[in-house]
């Protein structure tokens, strides 16, 4: 199942187990800490903590989440940021990788972190995330469970000021608005797009596959497949397991079983380039690909532009994609 980064209040999350930023003592605190005594019912909750009593720091207990919507509360003690060189990064990671064993222990089937130590303590936003991003996809690689990182607001997702630049500059360079009505058939495919009548060449051009590369009857043979099937060759083709590719897709086990499945399944575009991303498709194979499924890309959509900027930087990992879409206020990879 996939890792999803959201901007909500943590304590509102729908899930069978809500991650507390606790102190070692698993004493109602401040910050995210208070507001979840709060919601769950500062007594109870508490008579359950001084039950178990304490906490060291990379580690987490579970108690009952008593007014929350939700089963379990785990509890994770993380680091005090103190420069770096205190082994504060392994004791970060520690906390994720302990709530998450506590939560398949506790047969859970989701479970939302908060961005552990990133408050009060003092951890770097940006480096909390990575931490909490590369310990979570770590986990994922061999367990199934909807895992959320819940952020209260954008600035918690900081991406580094270069890759913040070089996006914003990719965006100036090819973002366009949309344009007067024309459609403009692909000579390979039935998809149609919007242009205007100055840029009919440049995008005709830009559409057209290079004959040298693809062959006619190769064009022929895949006009009519499916999504669905042409995921599947694509798969084989790549030399991907079914497991390995939804997995770096972002995507849920259940949706991938329905792709298979079904011959005629039509997915969101945001799936379609999730698998894109996966099986680190170039950009004319992912234009092919969401072709299958009725999309194509465009300039006038800065979603769009985005993970072009992405694909043809070479830079497939879906994660730090993410990061770059909710930077930029557009919807996330994956299902």
């Amino acid at each position: 199942m996939p890792l999803h980064i959201v901007r909500n209040d943590i304590t509102k999350m729908k899930v069978d187990v809500i991650v507390n930023a606790a102190n070692s003592s698993l004493q109602m605190g401040g910050g995210v800490c208070g507001a979840i005594f709060r919601a769950a019912g500062e007594e109870q909750l508490q008579k359950a903590c001084d039950v178990i009593g304490t906490c060291p720091v990379g580690h987490a207990v579970i108690t009952d989440a008593f007014k929350l919507d939700a089963k379990y509360i785990i509890h994770t003690v993380g680091p005090i940021w103190r420069g770096g060189s205190k082994n504060e990064a392994a004791f970060l990671a520690s906390c994720y990788e302990n709530s998450l064993k506590l939560a398949v222990q506790n047969k859970c089937q989701s479970i939302a972190f908060p961005l552990i130590s990133s408050g009060i303590y003092g951890y770097p936003k940006r480096e909390a995330l990575q931490i909490a991003i590369s310990s979570i996809s770590s986990f994922l690689l061999s367990n199934d469970m909807d895992v959320y990182i819940v952020v209260f607001d954008k600035q918690a997702v900081q991406l580094s000021e270069k890759l913040f630049q070089s996006i914003q500059q990719f965006i100036d360079d090819h973002y366009e608005e949309e344009f007067e009505t024309l459609h403009v058939r692909s000579a390979n495919y039935e998809q149609y797009q919007i242009y205007s009548d100055d840029k009919f060449a440049e995008v005709q051009e830009s559409l057209h596959y290079n004959i040298s590369e693809r062959s006619l009857e190769d064009v022929l043979n895949q006009l009519d497949e499916t999504f669905s099937e042409r995921l599947l060759r694509l798969i084989d083709e790549k030399g991907k397991t079914d497991v390995e590719t939804y997995k770096r897709a972002n995507v849920d086990r259940r949706l991938f079983s329905k792709i298979r499945n079904k011959r005629d399944y039509t997915p969101q575009k945001k799936t379609v380039l999730a698998f894109a991303v996966a099986l680190e498709l170039n950009i004319d194979e992912t234009i092919d690909l969401l072709s299958t499924a009725g999309y194509t890309l465009s300039n006038s959509s800065k979603f769009d532009v985005i993970i072009k900027y992405f694909i043809t930087n070479k830079n497939f990992n879906i994660f730090e994609i993410n990061e770059a879409l909710f930077t930029f206020n557009q919807e996330l990879l994956g299902a």
